[in-house]
């Protein structure tokens, strides 16, 4: 890549809100309606903040959906926006959408969710694993039992289910798996040991099964958000057993919202981008510079330092002002 390409990259970074592609995609792609209508997408964490925007979004452009979350009465509230939603085709009818309330922590009830699922509709086109929870701790200090408790939820529960649903596209041969990832599944993110290396090991998953599905219909599609507007710093463990974080978003803080994550999120999955950065200045520029410049990009890291990236990441450090 010449002088010229690298300017013009790091010019785009500055004002792009996702990755080069995912952002070509959204102006130029073709209409997302006609990748998701009449397809059933299966939505987990689909309670609240970007699971919920999914599923709106799912329902602008006709899809079928299946909201899951632990939160029965929440869940509800989503289905009646979704059937709200007018789409250029019709309206959403209440047969459309199927409220599935599960723990996903439960393993031994993902079967029976799945049974559901195919009950109803009969198939599963799309499995978007949105569920999982953040974190705010110091790594010297995380309980183990946080890092195990994480990791169930976070990395464990999505492979059970998708190892559940995944016979079910192949023999079907077609079928698109997304993972919620992060900006953290990228890089190493400070006062978030445990979730970055959640997410980290998700791609490690995900990409040896991309590789092992090669040639079968199978579409991995890894979406990497980074600051969101959600619940999460509510309800982010902490380095303490049981614990939540307890931490309020502000208005005025640099994040996405939820609705724009969600519309990014599934231009990828339309357009079978494999994996998705979905941020904007200065999260983006820092994901380019860790892909492509590692060395560079942890020389630089270590010159602005983990409050810096903490405020970033937060709009403000927020475990100095949990604990003040």
């Amino acid at each position: 890549m010449g002088g010229g390409s690298l300017g013009a990259l790091l010019i785009l970074t500055l004002i792009l809100d996702a990755d080069v592609t995912t952002s070509f995609y959204d102006r130029f792609g073709g209409d997302i309606s006609k990748n998701l209508t009449g397809k059933v997408v299966w939505i987990t964490g689909a309670s609240s903040g970007i699971g919920a925007a999914l599923a709106l979004e799912a329902a602008k452009h006709g899809a079928k959906i299946v909201l899951s979350a632990r939160r029965t009465d929440a869940l509800q509230q989503v289905k009646d926006k979704c059937l709200k939603v007018i789409w250029k085709c019709g309206e959403i009818k209440d047969e459309d959408i199927l409220v599935l309330p599960m723990d996903m922590c439960e393993l031994e009830s993902h079967q029976a969710a799945f049974t559901k699922v195919i009950e109803t509709f009969g198939k599963v086109d799309v499995l978007i694993n949105n569920a999982g929870r953040s974190q705010r701790a110091r790594w010297e200090h995380t309980d183990i039992q946080v890092d195990k408790d994480l990791f169930e939820l976070n990395v464990f529960s999505v492979i059970n289910l998708t190892r559940i649903v995944l016979p079910h596209m192949l023999e079907a041969g077609a079928g698109t798996i997304a993972v919620m990832s992060s900006c953290a599944g990228k890089s190493g993110v400070p006062f978030s040991g445990t979730y970055t290396a959640s997410k980290h090991a998700l791609h490690g998953y995900f990409e040896s099964l991309r590789t092992e599905k090669i040639g079968t219909g199978i579409e991995i599609c890894m979406l990497c958000p980074g600051p969101t507007f959600s619940e999460l710093l509510q309800v982010a463990a902490t380095e303490n057993k049981g614990e939540k974080f307890g931490g309020e978003m502000q208005e005025t803080d640099k994040r996405m919202t939820a609705e724009r994550c969600a519309r990014l999120s599934f231009v990828a999955i339309a357009n079978r981008i494999g994996e998705s950065w979905i941020c904007f200045f200065p999260a983006l520029p820092m994901m380019y510079a860790a892909q492509y410049c590692p060395t560079m990009a942890k020389s630089l890291i270590k010159l602005l330092g983990p409050k810096f990236l903490a405020k970033i990441r937060d709009s403000r450090n927020a475990m100095e002002e949990k604990n003040n």
